[in-house]
């Protein structure tokens, strides 16, 4: 079985082929090793499906961009900010899906990098505007490049057609 059939948890690779006929899908456990442990039900849901390929997808991202010790969610922050300068700590929680405490954290530590920097409201005294700074603005150029990698990497896995389709429909959920 391919690696990308294991990944999906499935039987079927990421881009629909099934495995050989009298083998049951393969899970890789944790030590490396394949369990034949069947799925049942999970095998046609999509929730499931969806949960293991943003495994993947989260793993590659990290591994990709661990040279500059950037997450997904602090790269989503950071670019956020930087097509929006100004918005408030709440604008980009609730933009993001990002509860505001642990915004709050994320936002601290990337101002501790100098990344970011919160400038307290012109309008609302209990707010902050949010702007990345001279080395977040040369950060988050060097970031996207290497997103663009991971990028390649999914299309790689998934193939470039299916990697546009998933966008269009992912789209209905961002």
């Amino acid at each position: 079985m391919t690696a990308n059939a294991r990944a999906t948890g499935t039987g079927k690779s990421l881009t629909g082929a099934r495995p050989p006929r009298g083998r049951k899908p393969t899970v890789t456990s944790g030590d490396g090793l394949d369990d034949e442990i069947g799925l049942d039900a999970l095998a046609g849901h999509a929730g499931y499906a969806v949960r293991r390929f943003q495994i993947w997808i989260f793993q590659d991202f990290i591994r990709t961009l661990a040279a500059v010790d950037i997450r997904p969610t602090q790269y989503s922050v950071m670019t956020v900010i930087g097509a929006n300068p100004g918005l408030s700590q709440m604008a980009v929680a609730k933009r993001l899906g990002i509860e505001r405490a642990r915004l709050v954290h994320l936002l601290d530590s990337l101002e501790h990098r100098d990344l970011v920097s919160r400038i307290p409201s012109a309008t609302d005294r209990r707010s902050h505007a949010l702007h990345l700074t001279a080395r977040g603005k040369k950060a988050l150029a060097q970031f996207k490049q290497l997103a663009a990698e991971h990028e390649r990497h999914v299309a790689e896995k998934i193939g470039k057609g299916n990697r546009e389709k998933l966008l269009r429909i992912l789209s209905a959920f961002t």
